[in-house]
This record gives C-alpha cells, sequence and structure tokens, in this order.
C-alpha cells in the first residue's frame, strides 16, 4: 500500500510539472514579438503539447525525448522565440533512466534542427536563426541536464545495491540466529529426553527383576526414547558441523561403511579418482550424504545389503548409495527431515540430487555436486 501511495503522489507531481512547464511556455509565447500574417495555433499547439508530453517522462522517457525536441523544433519553425525547457526535462529523464546513447545523439540532432527551423520561420537570417537556436538551447544547460540525470541515476543504483546488501545481511544474521536457537534447544531436548529414557529403563528393568508384567505403555516410553535420542543426536551433530569440531569429510566415509557393517548390514564402498583436491564444502557433503543414507538404511529400508559409489572427476563429484529394502517402485518417498538437510545441502553447491525406489527394488540416493579446482 506504501508504494501505492507513493506511485500515486509521484504521478500527481509529473502532471503538475507538466502542466507548469506548458504554462510557462504559452506565456512565454505570448509575451514574444511574432509575426500576425500566420496561424497562432501552429506555435501553440507544439509550446502546449511539449509541456504536457512531460507528464509521461518516468513511464516513456524516450517517445518523451522525441516529442518534445520535435514540439520544439515545431514552435521555432513557427517564430516562437521560446528557450526549450521541455526537452531539457525529457534529457534529465532519459538520461537518469539509463538511455544515455540516445540521448546524446537525439541532442546533437536537435543542435542541428533548431537553426534550420528558426530559419524555415522567414522571421530572421542565418546569423539570427543561429542565435536564435542557440539562445533556445543553450548547450551548457543542455549538458547540466544530462548530467543531473545521470548523477541521480548512479545515486539510486548504488542506494539499491545497499539495499540489497543490508537484505542480504539480515538473511545471514536470521540464519545464524537459527541456528543458534536451534543448538540449544537441541541441546536441552537431548538432556530431558535422556533423562526420560534412562529413568524409562530403570522402571522396566527394576519390573523384571521383580517378576512383574512390564506394561506396554512403559515400554512404548522407553523405545520413543531411545529413537528421540538417536534422531536429536544426529541433528545435533549435523549442527555443530563448525570450526569447532573436527571436519568430517571424503576420507572418513570408510569409517560411516565400517560402522554400517558392524550393525548387520553389508555394506560395499567403492571410490574411483582422486578426491584429494575436493574443496571443503563439497568434501563435507559428500559426508553427510553418505551419513544420512546409511542412518535411514539402518532405520526404516529393512535391508540387507547397501553400496556407496563415489566417482571423483575433475568437475564434478558424484556419490550414488543404494539398498536392496522394501521401498517398492510405484511409492513415492516421503520427505523428511534427513532428505530434505541433503537436497539442501546439494542445492546451496549447485548440485543435484535424486532421491527414489528403485526399479528392481529397494532405494537409491543419487547426487551430484560440482567441483571447482581453480584457485
Amino acid at each position: 500500500m506504501g508504494r501505492g501511495r507513493s506511485g500515486v503522489r509521484a504521478e500527481v507531481m509529473d502532471w503538475v510539472i507538466a502542466v507548469g512547464v506548458a504554462v510557462a511556455l504559452l506565456v512565454t509565447g505570448l509575451s514574444g514579438q511574432h509575426s500576425s500574417t500566420r496561424l497562432d495555433l501552429l506555435g501553440y499547439a507544439p509550446l502546449t503539447a511539449g509541456g504536457l508530453a512531460l507528464a509521461a517522462r518516468r513511464r516513456a522517457p524516450v517517445p518523451v525525448l522525441a516529442v518534445t525536441g520535435l514540439c520544439a523544433v515545431g514552435y521555432q519553425a513557427a517564430g516562437f522565440d521560446v528557450p526549450v525547457v521541455a526537452y531539457l526535462f525529457a534529457v534529465y529523464a532519459a538520461v537518469r533512466a539509463g538511455h544515455r546513447a540516445i540521448t546524446v545523439a537525439a541532442s546533437v540532432t536537435m543542435l542541428a534542427a533548431l537553426p534550420l527551423a528558426a530559419l524555415a520561420s522567414g522571421l530572421h537570417d542565418t546569423g539570427e536563426a543561429f542565435a536564435q537556436a542557440r539562445g533556445a538551447l543553450e548547450l551548457a544547460w543542455l549538458i547540466a541536464a544530462g548530467a543531473a540525470g545521470e548523477a541521480l541515476r548512479q545515486a539510486e543504483r548504488r542506494a539499491d545495491e545497499a539495499e540489497r546488501t543490508r537484505e542480504e545481511t539480515g538473511r545471514r544474521r536470521a540464519g545464524e540466529e537459527r541456528l543458534h536457537i536451534a543448538r540449544e534447544l537441541h541441546d536441552s531436548l537431548t538432556h530431558q529426553i535422556s533423562i526420560i529414557k534412562v529413568q524409562a529403563e530403570v522402571a522396566v528393568h527394576v519390573a523384571r527383576r521383580r517378576g512383574e508384567q512390564v506394561p506396554e505403555a512403559l515400554l512404548a516410553i522407553q523405545e520413543a526414547g531411545r529413537e528421540a535420542t538417536r534422531e536429536l543426536r544426529a541433528t545435533l551433530e549435523a549442527l555443530r558441523d563448525d570450526d569447532t569440531t573436527p571436519p568430517r569429510g571424503l576420507d572418513h566415509v570408510p569409517e560411516l561403511v565400517e560402522r554400517a557393517r558392524a550393525i548387520g548390514l553389508d555394506a560395499t564402498l567403492t571410490i574411483e579418482g582422486q578426491g584429494h583436491d575436493v574443496p571443503a564444502a563439497v568434501d563435507r557433503t559428500v559426508y553427510r550424504i553418505v551419513q544420512e543414507s546409511l542412518t535411514n538404511i539402518a532405520r526404516h529400508a529393512d535391508a540387507a545389503t547397501a553400496s556407496v559409489r563415489i566417482d571423483c572427476r575433475p568437475d564434478a563429484l558424484s556419490i550414488r548409495v543404494d539398498d536392496d529394502g522394501k521401498a517398492a517402485p510405484d511409492t513415492a518417498p516421503v520427505p523428511g527431515a534427513g532428505l530434505l538437510g541433503m537436497r539442501e545441502r546439494v542445492t546451496a553447491l549447485g548440485g543435484r540430487l535424486r532421491a527414489e525406489p528403485r526399479t528392481e527394488g529397494g532405494f537409491t540416493v543419487e547426487a551430484e555436486l560440482p567441483v571447482d579446482r581453480t584457485p
């Protein structure tokens, strides 16, 4: 709504300026000395039209430049010795809009056309015609109008750049604050859920030692506490991936595969190419993708085997993780927090991620990350 009101005010101001310039031109034309043998309408019409055309200078600066120039030539040819004020306004608007080359070409044309128009009026000889044209369009004023328009255009551009910088800084600070809050919440929740889990396990242990039947609700609390703790720890580990913790990357992927084997998953790892010069951001993302993929396989896929394949090429690095789990080809994957996190990481690096059930059964996660090794 604020922008709408600002637009209305600007349009009203444009009309005020246009009408004011048109009236000034008419008054100057009426007060001047001109021949009574011709129709005054031939001069008054371009005087009025040239001023009123300025109302559209913001929306159509180049057409307004042409119209005001033609009107100036028209009333000079009709014998009106009136400065081309409307054209100077149009020059300012056109340069401000960025049409510098067109404005220069039009102004050079005007410098040549005005003396010819004064000669065509039949009221002046050659010397007087050039003097009248020079007075109507002072070169200094023309340059000043163009310079003012260019200066304001540059100022507006710098203001836009400053606004974009402020917005980017605000978004970055907001992201940092959200990350800080997320870390604090996860630290607190992990502690509280750990207490719940421990209390539930103690209650189950005591009940079994006494030979009592353990309530199903207590068993459900115990299992939910374990699962919540695992989820929170995995998320917190990802959130704490900063300069205060040792970076985990491509060299640590074998540890993830060994960990998967330790819990009974038949996992294999294949790495092709040399990944020693991989940028740090890509290196960390590879580790997180493999980590999240193997974690999802162990928890949700009900799979017996999994394969991790990493291909390090000069221009890109690709990761593919397959399993033989229960995912069917005709079922759409549910985008959980882990999958969304992987997609955000890959997209931030300009890469592509594909996560979907395989035709032969099971699930596949495939990512391709661009690698820029230029210094």
